[in-house]
Order: structure tokens, then C-alpha cells, then sequence
């Protein structure tokens, strides 16, 4: 997949350019039935499959006390998106010039003259331009004035009646209630994140006899505290692993980890980077009254997130 980044790189316009345009935070299922109609609209035209992001978030300029955490960090997103089959990403750099772009200009000037579009794939709620000032009805009247198709894709709905649609939203909400299952369902694979492993406290191997890996999270979006059947991807294989994610109270030093131990695993992966993706949330932290209570504990969850991933074989 080609990226670019700045609008300038496109020299040209290309060739009956079919294109989406998001966020696309989480890559879920709804944004992959986007792509999926991108990528076969291209085909029927002999064109190009685009699809249009921003970076950052447009709410990190516009609102930045409102902007959402990220399910899936830009490095991420580029990953999910090139596996769905489109050709080209326009990552665009967000900034308040672009926003006060017109709904007009931004179809006419940015995708029509400049990518060259044929056709555009949005969902029913689709808005763009200053002020998200443009709308469907005024896509669809502008395609038949300025020679475009515009192809609406419904709404994927959810399993759950809590909730409408498949959305960011939607996801955002189940991790942080810690409902990995759920969230699985509408992103199409489990919730992920990454990072690289840093020194700990030094106590999981030697007090425990469970050394962990630890990371820390940059601008991600974090699950519920507590612990957690997980995998772990680690040098292109994936292991077995139990994450706890909190303060651990037992110990009571008030530092907020994540820590994962990987089942059978014995390498050192200091500043390796890692991603560790959630299967299910087993249970709350808890206080115990001593270190081989706790390590009591740790031995029944590891014996239970065999259990829980045995079932995924």
C-alpha cells in the first residue's frame, strides 16, 4: 500500500479514483465494509482504491479537551488498513487551515481535481467541510453536477441491543468496561496494544516466581483495570500470556502498570517491542493479605487463562 502524506506528493491526478474518508479508528468491522466496496468499485473501474485519514484526530485540534483515546495508534492503523486490500492511503495532516476548508471546495478542489475521484464510499452519516457543513444530500447533488458516484454502505448493526450500530464509540465504551468479547465482535479481532517492554519493579520473577513484561501506554485507549486472558505477539509468534493492568494493591505503592506474563516463555525481551491482544477479563485486582496469597491467586488465573484460551485453539 502507498502512503502519502502530503497532498503535494500526488502530482497528478489518478485513475478513476475510488475513495473513502475517516477516521477510522479501530479499523472494526463497519470501517472494513467501507474498504470492502472501495476495493471492488476500483476493480469495476480499473482505478485506484484511496482511502483518505487524518492525523491526528481532528478532535485533538478542534476540541482537545474532548478528543477520544485511540483504539488503534496511526502505525497500527496504517497496518490494518494496507490487509483489507486498499492501494493508496492519504494520511492527512490535521490542522485548523484544513478544517476551515469548505464542504465545496474540499469535493471539488481536493478530491475531484487534485485525486482525481470517480467515486466516493461513505455511511449514512457522513459530514465534511468547515463546520461539517456538507452532508449526504449535498454529495449526492453534487456527484450529478460534477460527474461522481457517490455509494452510501449501511450500518453494520451490533449484536447487542445496548448498542445501534458498530461504531468507535461503541468499542471505546466496551474496553473500558473491560468486555473484551464484545469488543472482539465489532473490531473483528481482539483489542490490541502495543509497546515496548521496559524495566519493571523487579518483583514478578523474583518475589513471585511470574516475571512479567511491562509497557507503557502513549496516547492508547486502556482496557478495565484487572486481569486478563490474553495473547502476546513477540518476534512474528504469538504466546499464551495473563496481564494484570492497575496498582497492584497488594503492594501497595500506587504505580499504575501493565504487565503481562507469558506462559512458558524464558527469553529476555527488554526494549523488544510487544503487543498484547485481550481475550477476556477474568477478574478484579485485588488486596491480599500476603505475597503467597497472592501467588496462590496467580497460579489459579494462569490455570484459567489456559482454560479460556485452550477454547480459541
Amino acid at each position: 500500500m502507498e502512503i502519502i502524506k502530503e497532498l503535494e506528493e500526488i502530482r497528478k491526478p489518478l485513475t478513476n479514483a475510488v475513495i473513502t474518508i475517516g477516521n477510522f479508528d479501530g479499523v472494526h468491522i463497519g470501517h472494513q465494509a467501507l474498504f470492502h466496496t472501495v476495493v471492488e468499485k476500483a476493480q469495476a473501474l480499473g482505478g485506484a482504491a484511496v482511502a483518505m485519514t487524518f492525523d491526528p484526530h481532528p478532535l485533538h485540534v478542534l476540541a482537545p479537551d474532548a478528543r477520544p483515546l485511540m483504539i488503534t495508534p496511526a502505525e497500527q492503523k496504517i497496518e490494518l488498513i494496507a490487509q483489507t486490500g486498499i492501494e493508496i492511503l492519504i494520511s492527512i495532516a490535521f490542522t485548523r487551515e484544513f478544517a476551515s476548508i469548505s464542504a465545496r471546495s474540499f469535493v471539488e478542489d481536493l478530491l475531484l481535481a487534485r485525486i482525481g475521484m470517480r467515486a466516493i464510499v461513505v455511511g449514512k452519516d457522513y459530514s465534511f467541510g468547515r463546520n461539517r457543513e456538507g452532508n449526504l444530500t449535498l454529495l449526492r447533488q453534487w456527484a450529478d453536477e460534477l460527474d461522481f458516484q457517490v455509494l452510501v454502505v449501511d450500518w453494520i448493526q451490533a449484536d447487542d441491543r445496548e448498542f445501534q450500530r458498530i461504531s468507535s464509540t461503541q468499542i471505546r465504551e466496551l474496553v473500558m468496561n473491560g468486555k473484551m468479547e464484545d469488543a472482539r465482535k465489532m473490531l473483528g479481532r481482539p483489542y490490541q496494544i502495543g509497546g515496548v517492554v521496559a524495566a519493571g519493579r523487579n518483583r514478578g520473577g523474583r518475589l513471585l516466581g511470574f516475571p512479567t513484561a511491562n509497557i507503557v501506554l502513549q496516547d492508547e485507549l486502556c482496557p478495565k483495570q484487572g486481569i486478563y486472558a490474553v495473547t502476546v505477539d513477540h518476534a512474528q509468534r504469538t504466546y499464551q500470556g495473563v496481564a494484570n493492568i492497575g496498582y497492584s494493591p497488594t503492594f501497595d505503592d500506587h504505580i499504575f502498570t501493565v504487565e503481562v506474563h507469558i506462559l512458558d516463555f524464558q527469553q529476555n525481551i527488554y526494549n523488544d517491542p510487544i503487543r498484547i491482544n485481550f481475550i477476556r477479563r477474568l477478574r478484579d485486582e485485588e488486596k491480599f493479605d500476603s505475597i503467597d496469597a497472592l501467588t496462590a491467586q496467580i497460579h489459579k488465573d494462569v490455570a484459567r487463562a489456559r482454560e479460556v484460551l485452550g477454547d480459541l485453539s
